[in-house]
C-alpha cells in the first residue's frame, strides 16, 4: 500500500509550517529582552583596603587585610553606592571585626561564606536608604590573615 500524495504533501506542509512559527516566537522573545537595559559589570573599588584584627577576645592578635570591590550590573548604582560609602565601609569593619574563627577564614568556604554575608549586609543598608539599587556581588581582591 503506497502513501496517497495528499497526504504525504499535507505531512510535509505540517513538518514546515510548525518550526517557523516556533522561531518567531523565539525572535520576539529575544527582542523582547534586547530592549530591556543591556546588561553590564560596573566594579567599584572600597578603598582604601580594609585592616581589622579578627578571632576570639583575649586571644593571639590575629589581623586581616581585604581589599574589597562591588559588583553592580546597572549603570544606576555606582552613584548610590559612592552615596553611602561611609555607612557601607562601616558596615563592612563590623563584620570583618566579627569573625572569631580565623582557621575558616582561612578557607575557600570561609571565604565564600564572608562574601555572602558581606553582599547581603551592603544590600541591607542599600534597601534601608531606600535607593532602589543593589550589587550583585563581592570580591576580595586580596584578602590576607596574618596570625
Amino acid at each position: 500500500m503506497t502513501p496517497q500524495p495528499k497526504f504525504f504533501l499535507f505531512s510535509l506542509f505540517l513538518l514546515f509550517s510548525l518550526p517557523p512559527a516556533a522561531w518567531a516566537e523565539e525572535a520576539a522573545q529575544a527582542e523582547e529582552e534586547s530592549s530591556k537595559e543591556p546588561g553590564i559589570t560596573d566594579y567599584i573599588s572600597m578603598e582604601p583596603s580594609f585592616v581589622t584584627h579578627v578571632g576570639s577576645p583575649g586571644g593571639k592578635l590575629t589581623y586581616l587585610k581585604a581589599a574589597v570591590s562591588l559588583r553592580a550590573s546597572q549603570q544606576t548604582t555606582r552613584p548610590a553606592v559612592e552615596a553611602h560609602m561611609p555607612r557601607l565601609r562601616h558596615e563592612l569593619v563590623m563584620l570583618f571585626g566579627e569573625q572569631t574563627d580565623t582557621d575558616k577564614l582561612t578557607t575557600m568556604d570561609g571565604q565564600q561564606a564572608l562574601r555572602n554575608e558581606a553582599k547581603l549586609r551592603i544590600n541591607g543598608v542599600l534597601e534601608e536608604q531606600q535607593t532602589g539599587e543593589a550589587i550583585t556581588g563581592v570580591l576580595f581582591t586580596e584578602f590576607v590573615v596574618q596570625k
